[in-house]
């Protein structure tokens, strides 16, 4: 068994994967009118679940760079989803909020998100489930070493 070629194909697998799961989040973020991408949906979920982060817990939690977090929360700004606000101890940052308006979309949009979410475990037991965890899991521990 050639490990480098095994290592190549699951590797295309897993990002080929990825951009499919995506591109199909994004396309029925569309075709349902969200108002919203994908990435925005993901920083207003955080948010939902813990809505007092700076930028830069936000940016970790939500796995992106600084400045791609800032131009998306520039546009959940001019939506009315988010608000900044400047950190008490710390004013060169911000603090991160939902608004009423932004936890009222989350609230509307979980149903449909689930939904989306599910197509990709159509035809999955809970074995294959567990292997799959197992497997990420794995993945992030040997890359967060």
């Amino acid at each position: 068994m050639d490990m480098n070629q095994d290592y190549n194909t699951y590797s295309l697998l897993l990002d080929r994967t990825a951009r499919k799961v995506k591109q199909y989040a994004q396309k029925k973020f569309k075709e349902g009118e969200f108002g919203i991408t994908v990435d925005q949906w993901v920083v207003m979920k955080q948010l939902y679940k813990e809505n007092n982060l700076n930028q830069t817990e936000l940016a970790e939690r939500v796995s992106k760079d600084t400045p791609t977090l800032t131009r998306i929360i520039d546009l959940l700004v001019g939506k009315g989803y988010v608000v900044r606000q400047v950190h008490q101890q710390d004013r060169r940052s911000f603090m991160v909020h939902l608004t009423k308006d932004g936890s009222n979309k989350v609230e509307r949009l979980l149903p449909e998100v689930k939904k989306i979410r599910l197509k990709a475990w159509e035809n999955l037991d809970q074995a294959d489930f567990n292997s799959f965890q197992k497997i990420l899991n794995t993945i992030h521990q040997n890359l967060s070493e």
